[in-house]
């Protein structure tokens, strides 16, 4: 066979049922091997939405996304869909089209190297020099991607060998065995936590690329022990727990930020210390004893050194640490953090209030629902005010910060959930980032529903502006917006706008409810600031917060 029907047939065969892509003259070979498989292609409009649509179907499946490009700008644009994978840690394959190999390094026609591109951003890259070669890679880059700490991997292929036949020597899988901890510090970990008399358990988003979210919560409910997540760790623990504080970090909760301030004992569970989350580094913590447990040797003392470091499998880890620590005092203190310092939604204006909307949605919300997020106030908002009920369920581009995220996210996970309710909670700017996917949408006739929070400005740089730039406000004014519910309807998509609280709950209602894509343009104040912020530089503890006198 040739080597593009092979590569195919090896995807089926690992369980692939979906590609995310955009053709051009060097995978071309490719898609005509595409079209007599199983596979389901999904035609993005442009490389960055195929990439992070296949992110976006990767985090709500727990399986790998895989995105295909042509050579030249097809895979440049595919970078940073990469890179947002790749600091999440997200199982991505990326194939890539390459000039044929006779004419590499003449500065063929979209010609670039983009093995040598993505070597920073990837977790490792292949370029494909012999037909006979491509079973092996194949199969080590499946494996590579979803093992391990996950990560993106880029198989680069020229035509020539696209198109050269051989025969495919039958290729055997790896045993994956996991890697367990020592008995021993288990043991000694056991004893630190039950020797702590206010100990916090912060986790993050190796819990659910460790398939862990069960025993993180086991192991939560059985030692009671108060609890704190990242922004990548939201959905960790029951939304009904009560000993959960939320999360933690620049935008995080006040208990959750003095708690852990206040703490003795911090285990931290498959999180890596987050400039977002510690604040002013030396600070963080600051006495307490850090037990720290992760899959990736490279995050043990990266930034916080650990008392003990326990790295292996989550799951078993976690199940192995069960134990119930004396610790009454500190959960009832815990308890009057989170009630003294509770959200309020007694916003009294005509006006819409963000934070108010959001939880509204999210009052109306049910188990299966997945909200996707683009990037800026309106995300840090979700985290704040909309409690998902698993991580796999919020879709948050959290180390890359990628704006124009949210949209083919969305339409990943809606591929990828046919049954669950998929929402795209977006800025304005964020919005026409990726707006062209809408045509996405369409084509594929995906029931996703588009909430665009419209303040008609850069929100996040502008805040900052305001409070750290003498309010000088360079380029962050995005008045002439165009008519959004003109552009959805545009690509027959059903469109309202609304601007007045009053017109919230029917607005919802039509969204929610509504059986195809449904986009509702919202209205907000220009100059409304996501609170609380912790300033760049200070402690946690120094917490910039929300003047509801100004009410």
């Amino acid at each position: 066979m040739k080597g593009a029907e092979y590569l195919i047939k090896a995807l089926q065969d690992a369980g692939t049922d979906t590609i995310f892509g955009y053709p051009g003259g060097a995978i071309m070979p490719v898609y005509d091997a595409i079209y007599d498989s199983s596979i389901r292609h999904v035609l993005c409009r442009h490389e960055q939405g195929a990439a992070l649509a296949a992110d976006g179907y990767a985090r709500s499946s727990g399986r790998l996304g895989v995105c295909l490009a042509t050579s030249g700008p097809g895979a440049t644009n595919l970078l940073t869909g990469i890179a947002n994978a790749h600091l999440d840690s997200i199982p991505l394959l990326a194939i890539t089209g390459q000039v044929a190999s006779p004419v590499m390094g003449t500065d063929a026609f979209q010609e670039v190297d983009i093995l040598g591109m993505s070597l920073p951003v990837v977790k490792h890259s292949f370029l494909v020099q012999r037909v006979e070669d491509l079973p092996h890679i194949v199969q080590q880059g499946i494996e590579i991607a979803t093992t391990g700490r996950p990560g993106p991997v880029l198989i680069d292929i020229p035509k020539d060998i696209q198109l050269a036949e051989f025969e495919p020597d039958p290729v055997t899988p790896t045993e994956t065995i996991p890697t367990l901890c020592d008995e021993e510090i288990l043991q000694r970990a056991r004893e630190m936590i039950l020797q702590s008399r206010q100990p916090i358990l912060y986790s993050g988003g190796g819990v659910v690329l460790a398939n862990g979210v069960d025993e993180l919560r086991h192991f939560a409910l059985t030692s009671n022990i108060p609890s704190v997540t990242t922004l990548k760790g939201i959905g960790n623990h029951n939304v009904d727990d009560g000993c959960h504080l939320g999360m933690l970090g620049m935008h995080g909760t006040r208990a959750a930020n003095l708690a852990v301030h206040d703490c003795d004992l911090l285990i931290a569970v498959g999180a890596r210390f987050d400039d977002r989350v510690t604040g002013k580094l030396d600070e963080f913590a600051p006495n307490a004893r850090v037990i720290h447990l992760d899959i990736d040797l490279a995050e043990m003392g990266k930034l916080r050194q650990p008392d003990l470091s326990l790295r292996g499998d989550l799951k078993h880890s976690l199940h192995a640490l069960l134990c119930t620590p004396d610790i009454d005092p500190w959960r009832q203190q815990c308890s009057d953090l989170k009630q003294k310092h509770r959200w309020r939604y007694d916003h009294p204006g005509p006006g819409i209030w963000a934070p108010k909307l959001i939880r509204e949605l999210a009052d109306r919300s049910n188990q299966s629902q997945i909200i996707s997020c683009d990037v800026g106030q309106h995300q840090m908002w979700i985290a704040q005010h909309y409690p998902a009920s698993h991580p796999s369920r919020h879709l948050s581009s959290s180390g890359l910060g990628t704006m124009g995220y949210g949209l083919p996210a969305a339409i990943g996970a809606q591929l990828a959930n046919p049954e669950c309710s998929v929402i795209n909670v977006c800025g304005d700017g964020s919005f026409m980032m990726n707006i062209q996917e809408l045509a996405t949408l369409k084509r594929y006739q995906l029931p996703v529903k588009v909430l665009i929070l419209d303040n008609q400005r850069l929100g996040m740089v502008r805040q900052w502006q305001e409070l750290f730039f003498t309010e000088r406000y360079s380029e962050t004014d995005l008045s002439d917006n165009p008519d959004f519910v003109a552009i959805a309807r545009a690509f027959g998509i059903e469109a309202r706008h609304i601007e007045r609280a009053d017109q919230v709950s029917e607005a919802l209602d039509e969204l929610l409810n509504s059986p195809s894509s449904y986009l509702l343009h919202v209205s907000i104040n220009p100059q409304e600031n996501v609170w609380p912020l912790v300033p760049p530089g200070v402690s946690n503890t120094q917490m910039m917060e929300q003047n509801y006198e100004s009410f």
